[in-house]
């Protein structure tokens, strides 16, 4: 049981965090001057009341100090690095729109806590440790009268003054640790985040997440449809380069032109994920929407687009979204398809959009999902369809994918123009 007693004061975080107390009030004197001037105007003051006056005035100079940004910013490093507790960085920048204001208060609070400690610290383990040197042995003729309710007691000469003095040492580290302790349980309370900046936090997380949630989408359509569409474009390239070089060379500029727009996402993405101020991501929508055509056709697949209702109107947001269901849902026909045409059907209305791609698979449809085989076998995530769904689904769209007959597939989705634009 001595032993548990004794072994905090043996740790090196109990002295750290003394000399950051001891620091803090030592870092208050340079108020001190200030704090002496009102005494200039009441000479004729009680000593008491003087007193009193210093105190509130250098308490309140102290506080002060600790409402810039700056004080508070190092008064968290010092703090992890000296007492040791987890503490985050301060928010920076401007407060959310209808979060609660910052507490203010806290930082000065702590710093006056701070700063308090410090001090009593400083006198009442410098007092002991004076004590506890200098009585033992009557070093330097140090007498100890103690007095109490009427009664007294002398220290004199002998043991009593080394057991006297020895226990004056471990007063003097028990208050360390005591300061220490109250600064450790009290940094996170008022150093710590506050409900205003807790909101914050959770708001940029929000925003990452969501972004990198969106990233992982743009990911998965743009570089699975271009590593799709250049594989078949390959083997067409390779089929065809003795028989047909001039089919064979187009295949190999739709491949380099498809690279080409994947490696722009890909830059952008990862320009994001490493938080680095990258370029503006480009952005595909159904004006882009025969040039997606075209590379497929390069790949050797047969389609049959058919297009009705004015597509110039459906701009923003829904008509980024509609492109990228379009990529997603023939990069799935490319995968799983026999080679029959592709059906692909876009209309557009004045309240809603409608997306219909229809293909032949090599399976039966009743055991199709989006890793289902096909002649041509690819690696895939098995999050395709999924991550259509989710995206249909912000949209507030309706997503339908089932067999459409015994060895057809059919994607349909329909989404809303009111809830599509910006």
């Amino acid at each position: 049981m001595m032993i548990r007693g004794i072994r905090p004061l043996l740790r090196g975080s109990t002295y750290t965090g003394a000399l950051f107390a001891f620091g803090g009030a030592l870092a208050s004197l340079p108020l001190l001057p200030f704090a002496l001037l009102p005494l200039v105007m009441w000479e004729s003051a009680p000593k008491g009341a003087q007193t009193v006056l210093v105190l509130s005035v250098w308490t309140v100079l102290v506080a002060l100090v600790g409402l810039a940004r700056p004080v508070r910013r190092a008064l968290v490093a010092s703090a992890r690095r000296l007492l040791r507790v987890q503490l985050p960085d301060p928010v920076a920048g401007r407060r959310p729109p209808g979060s609660p204001r910052p507490d203010r208060w806290r930082t000065p609070l702590w710093l006056v806590l701070h700063v308090a400690l410090g001090w009593a610290g400083v006198v009442t383990s410098g007092v002991l440790l004076l004590a506890g040197l200098t009585l033992p042995g009557g070093r330097l003729g140090a007498e100890l009268e103690l007095s109490l309710f009427g009664w007294s007691a002398r220290v004199e000469d002998g043991w009593g003054s080394w057991v006297t003095g020895l226990g004056c040492l471990l007063l003097a580290a028990a208050v360390c640790v005591l300061v220490t302790k109250t600064l450790r349980w009290s940094a996170p309370r008022l150093l710590g985040p506050s409900a205003a900046e807790r909101l914050a936090l959770a708001a940029e997380r929000e925003r990452l997440l969501a972004e990198r949630n969106r990233i992982a989408h743009e990911l998965h359509d743009s570089i699975g449809h271009t590593l799709t569409a250049a594989t078949i474009q390959a083997a067409v390239a390779g089929e065809v380069l003795a028989a047909d070089p001039t089919a064979a060379r187009a295949a190999m500029r739709s491949i380099e032109e498809s690279t080409r727009a994947a490696l722009e996402d890909l830059d952008y993405v990862l320009g994001v994920l490493r938080e680095e101020q990258s370029g503006t991501a480009p952005t595909r929508t159904l004006a882009d929407l025969p040039e997606l055509l075209d590379r497929l056709r390069h790949a050797g697949a047969v389609v049959e687009p058919e297009l009705s209702g004015d597509l110039t109107h459906v701009q923003g947001t829904l008509s980024r979204a509609a492109y990228r269901i379009l990529q997603e849902a023939l990069t799935n026909a490319l995968r799983h398809g026999t080679g029959d045409p592709i059906q692909v059907h876009v209309t557009a209305t004045p309240d809603g959009l409608d997306l219909t791609v229809i293909n032949r698979t090599g399976a039966p449809t009743g055991t199709r999902g989006d890793t289902g085989t096909s002649p041509r076998t690819f690696p895939t995530s098995g999050h395709g369809l999924s991550g259509l769904a989710e995206r249909v689904r912000l949209l507030h769209g309706q997503f339908q994918s089932a067999p459409d007959g015994p060895h057809h597939w059919r994607l349909a989705v329909r989404l809303p123009v009111r809830g599509g634009r910006r």
